[in-house]
This record gives C-alpha cells, structure tokens and sequence, in this order.
C-alpha cells in the first residue's frame, strides 16, 4: 500500500498508509493528524490548506480554479500550497510528503 508523510507544525513526521483513491483530507482523519476540513471536501473552505513538499507539488494534477479561488484566503498561503481534499492519492503519489502550516483561518469565525 502506498504510504504518505505528514509533517505537523511541531515538525514531527508522520507516516501513515495512504489508500489509493483517498484525499490528502480523508487519510488525515483515518489517522488524527490534526487537518481540519470543515467543509468536507466541497471546496467552501480553505482548512484542509496543506504546504506540498517542492520535489512533490509538480506530480500533482493541476488545481482547479475553485481550488485556487479558496487557496487565495488560506492562512499562511505559499507556492505549493494546495488544499488536502484535492489531492486524490494514486500510486504516483507514493511517499508524498506535506507539511501542515502554522495555522488555519475558519471562515465560520472559530
């Protein structure tokens, strides 16, 4: 099975397995890395925000404009930011490493 590295705020590494067809998101929660994701994946917010490792961001499929629409109000925003429920994992994307940024902005004000 493919497998995929978090790294969290505090710099600790996190490697989980990653199931084929899983979200960036969806893997997040099956192992409590602390990725929120309040709107489940509809692309109505910006918390599953997720900073791809450079040698990574360009095996990834481009971002749709919605995505890019939201990326613009996440916190913290860098090149190779990219929003979690977005990235679709796939055996390409084996060993995909991403950083959690420092911080989130809730649109719902929390």
């Amino acid at each position: 099975m493919p497998k995929m590295t978090f790294i969290e705020q505090d710099g600790t590494r996190r490697d989980v397995e990653a199931p084929i067809g899983l979200s960036v998101l969806e893997i997040a929660h099956r192992n409590d890395v602390d990725l929120e994701g309040a709107c489940e994946g509809s692309l109505a917010c910006s918390t599953c925000h997720v900073v791809v490792e450079p040698e990574w961001y360009d095996v990834l499929t481009d971002a749709s404009e919605d995505e890019e629409d939201m990326l613009d109000l996440a916190f913290g925003l860098t090149k190779t930011s990219r929003l979690g429920c977005q990235i679709i994992m796939t055996e390409e994307l084996d060993g995909l490493t991403v950083r959690l940024p420092a911080g989130s902005r809730n649109m719902m004000g929390g």
